[in-house]
């Protein structure tokens, strides 16, 4: 598994959960003393008690050594970053250095799985990397190239993994897919879930349901606003969408924007594809626009009701992670929030349950920035409650301490956690996405 990242980490650990012999590899030193000490350098639910597991069983290794993972796999599985590069397309210095490594190094038949989210067109860019290097050795080696998107949730990336919706392998050489075959029959014994196709289908498949996932939350948000202007109930709209069948109630939540290293990444990298192939897409356009903005919307209700300038004003922020049950903080609705009323001199006394050792990393040393130590430690003698993650333990607040701890009676919910008759019956002004 080259690569420990959030993709090489989970996929790498999981394989050895079911009995495989699993060598990561990464040339980050300090990563690699982190894992070999028993320590996940992420936040994800089930993943350091697995990898510990299997670290004791002598099933899953990590290293800094190419030359070891290499000789060590016969499935050469590539999970290194692939970030946005400055127009928007996926950075693929990594994935083709990786690949090199590999033609450079390999003395028998390898099976190489690209697991990065990569461009349509990777695997053949992968496969003429290492062509290169058998050729410049001046030796011929079997090897084929496969595609093996992940679709992994972060805080239910472990649970994805071992309980997968489908596995989309692209390939057309029977060897790769047998391989792959054997090496995911463990997660797939109820039923086959098994999808094999070509390989620039299968890279494909994964920018598509990323991009369809961030366009069903984008166009949620635009209703949401609608329904603001217009005095309806944003959730009963999603309760009557939702229960048709052909749309379903998955990711039809409005909120304050989509965050995180996968949708606003991808988004950009399918859109610079299709530009390069005189294809663009419109309404991948349309929806990263919406975003953006839908970032401003919690900063709009504040400033609505407080007004433009917020200094001497002190805010409580409830969650920083850009969703629940991870310490990821990339693209985060928070930092636009937080910034935000930074900015317009308000102080602001943050908490989040795992990521605020990210959020120190992420605002540095930061003037009226400052955090808490629990959710109601947050609110004390604050003008406002600003709630912009989704974390279980922010559901059930009792909204009676609240009003009686917060200076101003204010709740701008930028998740909807909260029945607003609810909230308004404690004595709070509410304020939530669509829900006029």
């Amino acid at each position: 598994m080259i690569g420990t990242g959030y993709v090489g980490l989970v996929t790498g650990t999981c394989f050895a959960e079911v009995g495989n012999d699993v060598m990561c590899l990464d040339l980050d030193a300090g990563k690699i003393e982190t894992l070999n000490r028993g320590d996940v350098p992420i936040h994800e639910p089930g993943l350091r008690d697995m990898v510990r597991r299997n670290v004791a069983g002598g099933r899953l290794r990590f290293t800094t050594d190419i030359d070891a993972a290499v000789a060590h796999g016969a499935l050469q599985f590539i999970a290194v970053g692939t970030p946005a590069d400055e127009d928007g397309s996926a950075d693929m210095q990594y994935v083709i250095a990786a690949a090199r490594n590999i033609g450079s190094r390999m003395v028998d038949s390898k099976v190489i799985v690209d697991k990065s989210t990569v461009p349509v067109g990777t695997a053949d860019r992968v496969r003429a990397a290492i062509a290169a290097e058998l050729a410049r050795r001046g030796v011929d080696l079997p090897f084929a190239v496969a595609s093996n998107p992940e679709f992994l949730k972060e805080g239910a990336a472990v649970e994805d993994f071992m309980r997968p919706d489908r596995v989309v392998i692209g390939s057309d050489d029977e060897r790769a897919i047998g391989l792959l075959r054997a090496v995911y029959a463990p997660f797939q014994r109820n039923h086959e879930r098994l999808l094999v196709m070509d390989v620039r289908s299968a890279e494909l498949t994964k920018y598509a349901a990323n991009a369809m996932l961030a366009t069903r939350i984008s166009f949620m948000n635009e209703l949401a606003n609608l329904a603001d202007a217009l005095g309806a109930d944003i959730e009963h709209v999603r309760r009557g969408i939702g229960s048709d069948p052909r749309i379903g109630y998955r990711f039809l939540y409005p909120g304050a924007g989509y965050g995180g290293s996968c949708f606003p990444k991808d988004v950009k990298a399918l859109q610079a594809t299709a530009e390069h192939h005189g294809c663009p897409l419109k309404i991948l356009a349309a929806v990263e626009s919406v975003n953006d903005v839908q970032k401003e919307r919690l900063l709009e209700k504040i400033t609505q009701r407080l007004g433009a300038d917020l200094s001497n004003k002190k805010f409580a922020v409830w969650g920083l992670a850009f969703k629940a049950n991870t310490d990821d903080m990339r693209e985060a609705p928070s930092q636009t929030v937080v910034r935000g009323l930074l900015d317009r001199g308000a102080s602001v006394m943050a908490y989040d349950p795992v990521a605020m050792d990210e959020a120190r990393r992420v605002f540095g040393t930061t003037a009226r920035l400052a955090y808490a130590n629990s959710p109601m430690d947050a609110v004390t003698n604050a003008d406002a409650l600003v709630v912009v993650t989704e974390w279980q333990e922010f559901r059930s607040p009792d909204f009676s301490e609240l009003r009686r701890t917060l200076r101003q009676p204010l709740l701008f919910d930028g998740r909807n956690l909260f029945d607003p008759k609810e909230v308004r019956a404690a004595g709070l002004e509410y304020f939530g996405i669509g829900r006029a």
